[in-house]
């Protein structure tokens, strides 16, 4: 793998990836990351999280640039804290998904992730039966007509009782021609997105501002969301915690997110 030409643009999804399990970014990839950036190698945050949980992980990380979030949905300047770009999900389609998805996964609830530019609208609603998987108290309590009555950058689907493999598993043939949909945590969550929007087209739509070609990329990632991503990028590094569904399209596979497998790759170069 010493044979790999020094990347010219580096993407790291978050969760999973640079963060540890403590949900830190350690001295050693905090070294190595200022490295990177002394460089002038732009480092980018590719990463389901929508904008609004970037700034304390680039904070960690000593990032100003750019963030792809939302699972490639949103392109974020974290600098300016400001969206660049949204592709969104409107309300005639989402209420379409969800009525497959009531047919297809009963018992599920539902969430979304929006982004307004004028700021009008609540960035994050859900009803009240969703459960973040993650444990986090956002109090939710929208009827579902308030949930899908707006535009979404992303709709999430959570099921109490189901791995998000069986979920997949039963509403991805279902949906595959409309929406994009895949999932970052096995625990009953589906992360839908606009048809063909995924991390590969947020990294490439950010690649284009620096005039940086596909194959000059280096991509980490963890979970099925970041396939696409890492089957994009030149060079596709896989962390050994991965889903084995990562593992398989991996062009290399690092040490886990417990051991700086990130920083292992990095320090080649920088």
């Amino acid at each position: 793998m010493d044979r790999v030409e020094k990347p010219l643009l580096i993407a790291s999804d978050v969760d999973g990836t640079l963060l540890d399990v403590a949900e830190r970014i350690t001295r050693r990839t905090q070294d190595v990351l200022g490295r990177v950036i002394a460089s002038g190698t732009p480092f980018l945050l590719v990463s389901g999280r929508p904008p609004r949980w970037i700034p304390p992980v680039a904070e960690q990380a000593g990032l100003k640039g750019y963030a792809v979030c939302a699972n490639g949905a949103v392109l974020y300047d974290i600098a300016a804290d400001r969206v660049i770009s949204a592709h969104t999900l409107d309300p005639i389609l989402l209420n379409d998904v969800a009525r497959v998805l009531d047919e297809t996964l009963p018992g599920m609830a539902l969430a979304a992730e929006r982004y307004s530019p004028n700021g009008s609208l609540e960035s994050f609603v859900g009803e009240r039966d969703y459960i973040n998987p993650w444990g986090d108290a956002e109090k939710l309590s929208k009827p579902r007509a308030e949930v899908l009555g707006h535009p979404a950058v992303k709709l999430l689907v959570r099921h109490p009782d189901m791995t998000s493999e069986q979920m997949a598993a039963a509403a991805v043939p279902l949906l595959k021609d409309v929406v994009s949909m895949t999932f970052s945590t096995s625990r009953g969550l589906l992360e839908i997105a606009q048809k063909d929007v995924t991390k590969a087209t947020g990294l490439a739509e950010a690649a284009e501002l620096f005039d940086i070609a596909q194959a000059d990329v280096v991509a980490f990632g963890d979970m099925p969301n970041d396939i696409p991503m890492l089957s994009w990028a030149g060079h596709g590094v896989a962390m050994s915690n991965a889903h084995p569904e990562v593992l398989a399209v991996a062009d290399e596979v690092t040490a886990a997110n417990s051991e700086d497998g990130v920083a292992q790759v990095l320090e080649r170069w920088f």
